[in-house]
């Protein structure tokens, strides 16, 4: 029987969402699962709409393209949410019947009444914390948040093992470039010069992911 998760993940240039995404699928490939990755984005600068998609399942996969009906929903910044930088209006439309969301946000996403109860009639679970400051205070810079985003999913839905996420990420930094683009390939070079060595790079982050696993909360609907 087929065990499908369709990922949306949502957030702005810069913030490494193709990255993770990249990274969640290979890691699903090695845990011998089936996935996709596919990446969606306008105009190649910081702080543009950014949009990842990615599949996983037990089976074979032939659906390609945008997430229209994801399981879980990844905002990698609260403008997401409070300014509509997302291709999906709203931000959460399409989420299946208790799906998930993740937010980096400090405190409780700002929604509206109206959004609590269609979540809740969903019965949606919402799960945030600052993945920012928890990349800036275990791996030293800001530009492992989405390593942070990606402890997070794995802290509220294990889809990948430890192991394979740790493959993903030293086949990613340590061996062939993966360029999505060439703004992808110039972030990848900005976080490799925040380490000395790629073995620190690579430990650290799986630092952060646990950090992450640890902080994220949930906020009853």
């Amino acid at each position: 029987m087929s065990k499908k998760t369709s990922i949306r993940m949502s957030g702005l240039g810069g913030q490494g969402v193709v990255t993770a995404a990249h990274i969640l699928g290979n890691a699903a490939f090695k845990d011998g699962l089936v996935s996709t990755v596919n990446p969606f984005f306008g105009a190649e600068k910081r702080l543009a709409p950014a949009e990842s998609y990615v599949r996983i399942d037990t089976q074979s996969i032939y659906e390609r393209g945008e997430v229209l009906f994801p399981n879980v929903i990844m905002i990698f910044h609260p403008h997401v949410i409070t300014m509509g930088k997302c291709y999906t209006m709203p931000f959460f439309d399409g989420l299946q019947e208790n799906g998930i969301i993740i937010a980096n946000s400090e405190e409780v996403p700002q929604l509206g009444d109206d959004d609590l109860a269609k979540l809740a009639r969903l019965n949606a679970k919402l799960y945030y914390f600052s993945a920012t400051q928890v990349a800036l205070d275990v791996g030293g810079t800001e530009l492992a948040s989405n390593m942070a985003m990606l402890g997070a999913l794995l802290g509220v839905k294990p889809l990948v093992s430890s192991k394979s996420m740790k493959e993903a990420l030293m086949e990613r930094f340590g061996g062939g470039r993966f360029v999505a683009s060439g703004t992808t390939a110039a972030l990848d070079d900005e976080l490799k010069g925040k380490y000395e060595k790629i073995s620190e790079l690579i430990e650290q982050n799986m630092e952060v992911m646990e950090a992450a696993g640890s902080a994220v909360k949930e906020f009853v609907i």
